[in-house]
């Protein structure tokens, strides 16, 4: 199939795959539908970055032993408010939902708990675990880093990556849904050139710079033997969030920041901080503070053409309904990618 050439798969099957995919690597049942059924949520919500297309990466890692299954949450440190866990490479999908048990009661009897952990494996889309956190009528906020290894962020000025994207994601709880904001200290996600890549396809102009600091569409140039640059979002002041991200969610975890020491494993240290609302001023007060902010704001003025004011998360609504009821989009590299991968593991690829 053409790498330009979209195809859609019915969201239940796209899963089932995946997860067969993964089974038939040897990832027990229960571990590969919770990660598949993750990374197909990010499809579903627009986020294609932390959807299937990290299937085939998660076999490579899980083929030299950097990504693991069945291993334990161990706590190194335990107070009645804050965690300190070692994941043990184990797969992010699995520890999250781990870390966000044993921290839910810690923040209802505190009113605030904190969670750093080491050594975790790449944890998909940091909206899903702060929109986990806020369903359970918390408050949640969450930054990861990638050890130290993967560098791909140069300062402004600087034609050499020095930094990670450092995603920050927060989530709240309001009277609908809850309300979550995703986004990464960098103009774009890593893994969204990694999907331009695959699908053979250029980025938008500021999005990337090549070796030598000069502005360039070319995917490609991200991942050369001497590899370009993400801009940081917003120029020194993103850059600045993405730095002192880094610093906290390394030096609180036991993690490494940029530049890692040679032989460190790339993976996800994790900080997340949990708030219960009740033990402030009472959910119900948050609440109404929340309904009464978010609806001033979709009330107030538009700009001519504008139909109506979008508030974090409404597009990923809108992509869930839309895909769960139409099929998951794929372009056709990413397509044939999973289909090449189940075919080498005796899996075949559900109709589309």
């Amino acid at each position: 199939m053409p790498a330009d050439h979209s195809i859609k798969v019915d969201a239940r099957s796209l899963i089932e795959f995946a997860a067969a995919i993964f089974v038939a690597k040897g990832v027990p049942v229960d571990e590969a539908g919770q990660v598949a059924g993750s990374l197909v949520q990010s499809n579903l919500c627009g986020h294609e970055s932390h959807g299937v297309v990290r299937v085939t990466e998660y076999l490579d890692l899980l083929e030299r032993g950097e990504l693991r299954t069945q291993v334990p949450l161990d706590v190194i440190t335990e107070t009645s408010s804050l965690l300190v866990c070692d994941a043990n490479l184990g797969f992010g999908q699995v520890q999250m939902r781990h870390l966000i048990d044993r921290l839910e009661p810690m923040a209802r009897q505190a009113g605030v708990a904190c969670a750093a952990v080491r050594n975790c494996g790449h944890v998909g889309r940091l909206g899903e675990w702060v929109e986990e956190v806020a369903s359970r009528g918390l408050a949640g906020f969450l930054t990861v880093n990638d050890n130290g290894v993967l560098k791909c962020v140069a300062p402004p000025g600087g034609s050499e990556p020095c930094i990670s994207t450092n995603p920050i994601a927060v989530g709240v709880p309001t009277v609908g849904e809850p309300m979550v904001v995703d986004v990464s200290t960098s103009v774009v996600a890593n893994g969204k050139i990694r999907v331009a890549q695959i699908s053979d396809e250029p980025v938008p102009d500021g999005w990337l710079l090549d070796a030598d600091g000069r502005p360039t569409n070319d995917p490609n140039t991200r991942f050369a033997e001497v590899p370009g640059s993400i801009l940081p979002m917003g120029g020194y002041k993103g850059f600045g969030l993405g730095l002192f991200f880094d610093m906290l969610v390394g030096g609180l975890s036991g993690g490494h920041c940029p530049p890692a020491p040679d032989g460190t494993v790339e993976c996800n240290n994790v900080l997340l901080i949990a708030f219960d609302p009740e033990r402030f001023h009472g959910l119900d007060a948050f609440h109404a503070e929340a309904k009464r902010l978010t609806d001033s704001i979709r009330a107030s003025r538009r700009q001519d053409g504008v139909e109506t004011i979008r508030l974090p998360g409404d597009r990923s609504q809108q992509t869930r309904s839309e895909r769960t009821r139409d099929g998951v989009p794929l372009d056709g590299g990413t397509w044939t990618a999973l289909c090449r991968a189940g075919e080498a593991l005796g899996v075949a690829a559900p109709s589309v």
